[in-house]
């Protein structure tokens, strides 16, 4: 059961892709043509992330700046700025929480307020989210209930960066249940680290564990993500602002595998290890690119990225 695990959340996030027909962007412009080896010149905005079933990401944009994310099942991603920074991210819909290949039933909502330093980066990330289930149905009704609040949870993270390199050096969870009535305190906590080769993602680990009076307790679980043969063509999320990129890296416990967005090329194989004994064999997933004229990567790991003009 845990080597299946490991490789449904390998596959969870790229699906099998089939060929796309010519596409328009909402305003009538053309697009990117996946079946044309001409490509865009000139500056470019991401405009989608497709399989064969769904519509993962549909970025929208105020001038330059992406402000909506619509995902599949009518999820959807606010973005809020102050100047040409992040000030506030909302999501509202559904995610992979177990980490089992399929969104989950219960929705979720939250908003993160985003807090930065003298520098001018992002070093600190307050959530607040709310769960939703619809109860089982009462007879004689055969339907589920309206979608009730399951639970709300507190988060804080810490963003760090190298003082030699200036990267992305770790983030530092905190969590809790948020209970009317009841004195707010963390529980729980994590730990990422990030390694790089060059300017690219290497290795990432996240620990997980218990807190208690504002310490943090032994690690009880310890997850690796590993990314190896980065190509030097142009990865799609370099279009995209860190802040954001970060942000949706927090948006599940295991969405860490999508630590590639991080980088600047694409890397052609990457794994996944869950290194709480007994510890097995990573489970290595990769991918043979396509790429158009101007070395943007347009296909890999099953999806599609499609490109509007800027």
């Amino acid at each position: 059961m845990k080597q299946l695990f490991y490789f449904i959340l390998l596959i969870a996030g790229f699906a099998s892709v089939h060929s796309c027909k010519n596409l328009v962007d909402e305003e009538g412009n053309p697009l990117l043509d996946l079946n044309n080896t001409g490509g865009l010149t000139g500056p470019r905005a991401l405009y989608k992330e497709i399989t064969d079933k769904d519509t993962l990401a549909e970025y929208h944009y105020s001038g330059l700046l992406v402000n909506t994310v619509l995902m599949d099942s009518a999820s959807i991603t606010n973005i809020m700025y102050s100047g040409d920074k992040i000030s506030q991210i909302a999501f509202n819909g559904f995610l992979d929480l177990d980490g089992n290949g399929k969104l989950d039933k219960d929705s979720v909502s939250f908003t993160r307020l985003l807090t930065y330093g003298n520098t001018g980066r992002l070093e600190t990330i307050s959530e607040n989210r709310s769960i939703f289930r619809r109860p089982p149905p009462v007879p004689p009704a055969t339907d589920p209930g309206p979608q009730t609040l399951l639970r709300k949870t507190k988060s804080l993270y810490n963003v760090r960066y190298s003082a030699a390199t200036a990267k992305l050096d770790s983030i530092i969870m905190k969590t809790g249940p948020d209970i009317a009535g009841t004195p707010f305190a963390y529980d729980n906590f994590s730990r990422t680290a990030y390694t790089y080769s060059g300017d690219n993602v290497s290795k990432v680990i996240r620990h997980y564990g218990p807190m208690a009076g504002g310490v943090m307790g032994a690690v009880t679980t310890k997850y690796s993500y590993e990314y190896y043969a980065y190509d030097n063509e142009i990865s799609p999320f370099t279009l995209l602002p860190l802040a954001y990129k970060i942000s949706r890296l927090l948006n599940t416990d295991l969405n860490d595998k999508e630590s590639l967005i991080l980088s600047p090329n694409n890397p052609k194989r990457w794994s996944f290890t869950d290194l709480t004994p007994p510890i097995p064999n990573p489970i290595v997933k990769s991918t043979n690119y396509v790429y158009d004229p101007q070395t943007y990567m347009t296909k890999g790991y099953g999806v599609n990225y499609i490109y509007k003009p800027q």
